[in-house]
């Protein structure tokens, strides 16, 4: 494939990292014309736009996609902590914070792992969509406290519901993850507000009382969120963990999976949009102008990660801004990271050659989620 003309289109090229490394070293924090955005790509321009105060995560005049007004997952959007700023997104995300504190990452290895036992004698072999997408969102589903016969539809309706978050989604897809938002609140509702909550919802009730926190409807849309947010990331870690294990086998699978993350990074860019006026160097984002920020960029940067394109599971205190940086930062590094050795590790138990894929696998046509198709 030709060199990519820019970050979106790098997320889907077999090996962006060169033209990463030139965007690092030549234009760190530049306008883009073709993207009618800024481009953050350096460490520095990454934490900044990440921390700035003056940036929002969604436009301004937008805090809602216009297609999601009126729906369950509007409803469900706007209060996502990842979808929102302001004094209550920092209020609910410290209460989401504490809940995803008491979630145990061994046990979501532990269920990981069975679920793709599961899996494999169901498939009679390695069905890496199943493993990819769907693993993950039960392994969730089941922290949350559904029983193992909801956790297939909760899977199926997480993947309806995160089409409506790119900027690109149809009518249709938003109709979808209308409907999807809709009983997934039916779904996890009673295990919240039930006499007895259970698992990771039990968590954030108790979170939400610590912090005085009043209102049911946001901690709700938060547990979907638990679900969403595994979706994309978590099939990526998966996908590019394999891909690593094709070419550098391990012992220590979480450690591999944590150096993915960095290295070949399932989310590439995120994006925000000024507010206010932002200044960074010599340049002015003004009110209503996005900036792009290169997580995977930055994660390669020589001046965060020292010889930074080497793939280095053993690596010491790595620099990573693939799960974000501030207020919008994913809590949720440590599950990711223990459900994709768990997939890892019970694929290889069950005699996985990782030799077998592709070489040069083609990546999903996606904006800023990297996952490989194999």
């Amino acid at each position: 494939m030709q060199t990519p003309t820019n970050p979106v289109e790098a997320v889907r090229h077999p090996d962006p990292y060169p033209y990463y490394a030139r965007l690092t070293a030549e234009r760190p924090f530049d306008w883009d014309d073709r993207l009618q955005a800024w481009v953050a790509a350096d460490a520095a321009s990454v934490t900044a736009a990440l921390s700035a105060a003056e940036l929002r995560v969604r436009p301004p005049a937008e805090p809602v996609p216009t297609g999601l007004l009126g729906t369950a997952a509007g409803e469900v959007f706007g209060d996502l902590v990842r979808m929102t700023d302001g004094p209550d997104q920092q209020r609910l995300k410290q209460v989401v914070l504490d809940a995803l504190g008491e979630a145990e990452p061994a046990e979501a290895g532990k269920l990981a792992a069975e679920r793709t036992r599961q899996s494999l004698e169901r498939a009679g072999g390695p069905d890496f969509e199943e493993l990819m997408f769907q693993v993950p969102a039960r392994v969730v589903a089941a922290l949350c406290g559904l029983d193992a016969g909801l956790e297939p539809e909760a899977a199926r309706l997480v993947g309806d519901f995160v089409q409506c978050i790119p900027a690109g989604a149809t009518a249709e897809q938003q109709r979808a993850a209308a409907e999807a938002a809709a009983r997934l609140r039916e779904l996890l509702g009673p295990g919240l507000t039930g006499a007895e909550p259970t698992g990771l919802l039990a968590a954030l009730v108790r979170a939400a009382g610590r912090r005085d926190w009043p209102r049911v409807a946001p901690l709700l849309a938060n547990a979907v969120g638990f679900l969403s947010q595994t979706y994309d990331a978590t099939a990526g870690l998966i996908g590019n963990s394999l891909l690593a294990l094709r070419e550098q086998p391990a012992d220590d699978l979480a450690a591999l999976a944590r150096e993915v993350a960095r290295h070949d990074a399932p989310i590439q860019n995120t994006r925000r949009f000024a507010a206010e006026p932002w200044r960074f160097g010599a340049a002015t984002v003004q009110p209503g102008q996005a900036v792009l920020v290169v997580l995977a960029a930055a994660n390669r940067d020589p001046a965060a990660n020292p010889d930074p394109h080497a793939f280095d599971p053993g690596r010491p205190a790595p620099s990573c801004f693939t799960f974000g940086a501030g207020p919008h930062r994913c809590p949720g590094a440590d599950l990711a990271v223990a459900i994709t050795a768990g997939v890892l590790d019970e694929l290889l138990a069950h005699g996985f050659e990782a030799a077998a894929l592709p070489a040069g696998p083609r990546y999903r046509a996606l904006a800023n989620a990297r996952i490989p198709l194999l």
